[in-house]
C-alpha cells in the first residue's frame, strides 16, 4: 500500500490589496473565509450569488492555494469566464490554470486525457444535437422497424428519451412509461435501437454530449487509480447554480470530492424549476446528508428589489413544506408602492391592461427594455403578442419563435390554406410533406398529378385525391387525408375556421405531433389558443389572411427595428430566470394556467410551481402586476371559468393593491 505523504505549504505573502470585510457583507463574508470541507451556500434571489463564488475563489488564490487545484463548476461556458475575469481583476497573479467551465467541458477535457480506458480512439468527435438526430434517424432507416405503419419517434424525440434516462438514473421502459406513454408498444424497439446507436457512436468514434459526463463517471468508478488521481488533484471544487444539477452531475461532483470533501456548492432551492429536463430537487436538500459535516451559509440580503416586491416573494414561497427556509431582506429603500392584483374579465382585457399599463409607465419614463411580461407557457402569449402589435408596442420573445411563426402554426394552416385555394402548391406540398412516406421529390409528382385534373371533375377533395399514387406506406395516411379535408370542406366547401382546426387535430395532426416532437403538449396547447383565437372569425379566408398579415407584419417589424429600439420582452418563467427589470407583468395566474394542470397532481410538481412563481415575482426591481381573466373561451363553444391561481390565495391581502378593470 502506497503511503499517504502531504506537502505543507509554505505561507504566501499576498500582493493582493482586496478588502474582503469591506467589499462583503456579513453573509458572504462568512462564506467566502470559510475553511476546508464541505459547504453548502444559499444564496436567495439577487444576493450576490456569483460575487460570492468570484471572491471565493479570489481569497482561496490569495491564501496560497494552488490555481489548477480549484475546480469551478458551471452551467454555462459563459458565467464561468466572467467569474474567472473578476478573479483576475480582484488579484494581480495568472489564473488561467484554474479549472473553470460547464459540467460537459470539464467532462470532455477529461476524456481527452483518458479516451482509451472508455474504448475510444484519441481525437472523438462530439456530436452537437443535430448530428445526434441524424444519426439516430439513419438508426431507424437501416432497421427493420416498418415506419410507414406506425408514428415512430423522430430522432428529435429519441434522444429526449434517452437523454432524460441517462440524466435521471432511470430505466428506459420506466420513462417511457410516464413520459412518452403513446410509444409504449413500441419499448422494444426503441431499447433496440438504444443499443445500436451505443455500437455505432462507438464505431463511428464519436460521443454524444451526455456521454461527456457519462463517460467520465464510469472512468472513476472502472478505473480507481485514475479517480484517485483526481481526487487528490483537485482540493476545492466550487459549483454554481446547484439546485439545478441532475442525477449524473451529482454523482460526478461526489466522485471528485471523495478525498477532500472540500466542495462549495451555491444555490438557491426556492428557484429550482427544471425537473422536466431532468434537474433533481433532491441534490440539493440532502446535501447536508451526504456531507453530515458541512457548513451552512445562508445569503438572504437582496440588493435588487425594494421591500414589497421582497414580502410578496417571502410570502409566495412560504407554503411550501420542502425547502431551507430563507427570508429575503432589501437593501434597497421602499417605493412605497403595493403589487397590484388586477383579476379582469377575459384573455383579452388582461392583454389590452398590460399594452395599455405598458404605455403609461412609459409615459412614467421607464424604458419599455425595463419592463417584460412573464407567463407559464408560450402559447399563453398569443393575445398579448396581438395586443402589443395592435397598440404599436414594439417587444422581443425570448420564449420562442413569434406565435404566428412556428411550425406546427404553419402545418395546420397548410390544410386550411389549401381547402380554401386549391391551387396553393406550397400548402399542398406542406400537407402532404407531413405524411410517413412522403418527401419533396413525392410531393412534387403528387401536385404535377392533382394539378392536371380537370376542375369540373373535382366535386370532392376525396374524389379529387383519390387517383393520385402515393408510396405504399404512404397508403392509410392518404386515405385519412381524404377523409379529413372532405370533413373541413363539405363539397369543397369550408366550415368554420376553429372547427376546422379542431378536425385536422383529431384526424391527423395530434398523432404526428407526438410522434415529431418532444415537447408536443406545448405544442398542442399553442394550437388550442389558436383555435379559441379563430372563433372571432367566420369565414376561412379571413382568418387565414388575418394570420398572414400578423406573421409578415410582426417580421417586418422586427427587421425594422434599429437594434437600439427600445422593446419589451414576453417571456416564459423558465427563460427569464437570471434576468431582472424595473416592472413585471406575471399574467395568466388561474388553476390550470399556474400552475398548470400537468401540475396538480402531486405535492412535488405544486410546490415546484410555487418556486416558478417566486421566481417571476423575484425577477422586479420596482414594480410587479397580477393579472387573471376570468373566462377563457379554450377553443369550445361554451366558455370557461377561470378560478384564481392557488398561489394567490397564499398572499396576505395587506401586501397586494387590488385593481379594478372595465372597458
Amino acid at each position: 500500500m502506497a503511503r499517504e505523504y502531504q506537502l505543507k505549504r509554505l505561507p504566501t505573502v499576498s500582493s493582493s490589496t482586496t478588502d474582503y470585510k469591506a467589499e462583503l457583507n456579513e453573509q458572504q463574508y462568512a462564506a467566502v473565509t470559510s475553511g476546508p470541507g464541505p459547504a453548502l451556500v444559499l444564496a436567495g434571489a439577487g444576493s450576490g450569488k456569483t460575487r460570492t463564488l468570484t471572491y471565493r475563489v479570489a481569497w482561496l488564490l490569495d491564501n496560497g492555494v494552488e490555481p489548477e487545484s480549484i475546480l469551478l463548476l458551471t452551467f454555462t461556458n459563459k458565467a464561468a469566464r466572467e467569474m474567472l475575469a473578476r478573479v483576475q481583476s480582484l488579484l494581480p497573479m495568472e489564473t488561467r490554470a484554474i479549472w473553470g467551465g460547464t459540467f460537459h467541458s470539464i467532462g470532455n477535457r477529461l476524456l481527452r486525457r483518458h479516451a482509451s480506458e472508455v474504448g475510444f480512439r484519441p481525437g472523438f468527435s462530439i456530436m452537437d444535437r443535430e448530428d445526434q438526430e441524424d444519426l439516430l434517424s439513419a438508426v431507424v432507416a437501416g432497421s427493420e422497424i416498418d415506419t410507414g405503419q406506425i408514428r415512430f419517434p423522430t430522432g428529435e424525440v429519441l434522444g429526449d428519451i434517452f437523454s432524460f434516462a441517462i440524466n435521471t438514473n432511470r430505466p428506459l421502459k420506466q420513462v417511457i412509461a410516464e413520459r412518452y406513454r403513446r410509444f409504449t408498444p413500441l419499448t422494444g424497439q426503441i431499447h433496440w435501437v438504444q443499443k445500436r446507436y451505443e455500437e455505432r457512436k462507438r464505431s463511428a468514434n464519436a460521443m454524444d454530449f451526455d456521454d461527456l459526463l457519462v463517460k467520465v463517471v464510469e472512468l472513476f468508478k472502472q478505473k480507481p487509480d485514475i479517480a484517485e488521481h483526481y481526487q487528490g488533484f483537485f482540493q476545492f471544487i466550487l459549483v454554481d447554480e446547484y439546485q439545478d444539477t441532475n442525477r449524473l452531475q451529482s454523482e460526478f461532483i461526489d466522485l471528485l470530492a471523495a478525498r477532500h470533501h472540500s466542495v462549495m456548492v451555491v444555490g438557491d432551492d426556492a428557484q429550482s424549476i427544471y425537473s422536466w429536463r431532468g434537474a433533481n430537487y433532491q441534490n440539493i436538500l440532502d446535501f447536508p446528508k451526504r456531507y453530515p459535516n458541512a457548513a451552512i451559509y445562508r445569503i438572504e440580503t437582496n440588493y435588487r428589489s425594494v421591500p414589497e416586491v421582497l414580502e410578496l416573494a417571502n410570502a409566495a414561497i412560504r407554503p411550501n413544506e420542502r425547502q431551507f427556509t430563507k427570508v429575503l431582506r432589501a437593501n434597497r429603500g421602499s417605493n412605497a408602492i403595493k403589487p397590484a392584483l388586477v383579476p379582469l374579465y377575459d384573455n383579452n382585457q388582461q392583454a389590452a391592461f398590460v399594452a395599455q399599463r405598458l404605455l403609461e409607465l412609459r409615459d412614467e419614463d421607464i424604458d419599455l427594455n425595463d419592463m417584460a411580461v412573464l407567463y407559464r407557457a408560450h402559447f399563453q402569449s398569443l393575445e398579448l403578442q396581438l395586443a402589443l402589435t395592435r397598440f404599436g408596442i414594439p417587444f422581443s420573445i425570448t420564449s420562442g419563435l413569434r406565435f404566428f411563426e412556428q411550425a406546427h402554426i404553419k402545418d395546420v394552416a397548410a390544410f386550411m390554406k389549401f381547402v380554401t385555394n386549391p391551387a396553393d402548391e406550397v400548402a399542398f406540398k406542406r400537407m402532404v410533406r407531413l405524411l410517413p412516406g412522403i418527401a419533396a421529390k413525392t410531393a412534387e409528382k403528387l401536385w404535377q398529378h392533382i394539378s392536371a385534373v380537370p376542375s369540373e371533375t373535382r366535386a370532392t377533395f376525396g374524389r379529387w385525391l383519390s387517383g393520385a399514387k402515393v408510396p405504399p406506406k404512404s397508403g392509410k395516411a392518404w386515405e385519412q387525408l381524404q377523409y379529413t379535408l372532405d370533413e373541413i370542406a363539405p363539397e369543397m366547401k369550408p366550415i368554420a375556421p376553429s372547427d376546422m382546426i379542431r378536425s385536422i387535430l383529431e384526424a391527423i395532426y395530434d398523432e404526428y405531433l407526438q410522434a415529431k416532437y418532444s415537447n408536443h403538449d406545448q405544442r398542442r396547447e399553442d394550437l388550442t389558443t389558436l383555435q379559441t383565437f379563430a372563433r372571432t372569425f367566420q369565414e376561412s379566408v379571413e382568418f387565414l389572411s388575418q394570420l398572414s398579415l400578423m406573421a409578415t407584419g410582426e417580421t417586418e417589424q422586427v427587421a425594422d427595428q434599429d437594434e437600439d429600439e427600445e422593446r419589451v420582452v414576453l417571456s416564459t418563467i423558465h427563460q427569464a430566470k437570471g434576468l431582472e427589470w424595473r416592472v413585471v407583468f406575471i399574467v395568466w395566474l388561474t388553476e390550470g394556467m399556474f400552475p398548470s394542470a400537468r401540475s396538480l397532481d402531486t405535492i412535488d410538481s405544486i410546490e415546484e410551481e410555487r418556486r416558478l412563481f417566486y421566481v417571476a415575482i423575484t425577477r422586479a426591481k420596482d414594480e410587479v402586476y397580477l393579472t387573471y381573466p376570468a373566462i377563457w373561451p379554450n377553443g369550445n363553444l361554451d366558455q370557461r371559468v377561470q378560478r384564481p391561481s392557488r398561489f394567490l390565495q397564499d398572499i396576505p391581502k395587506e401586501l397586494l393593491e387590488e385593481w379594478r378593470v372595465g372597458w
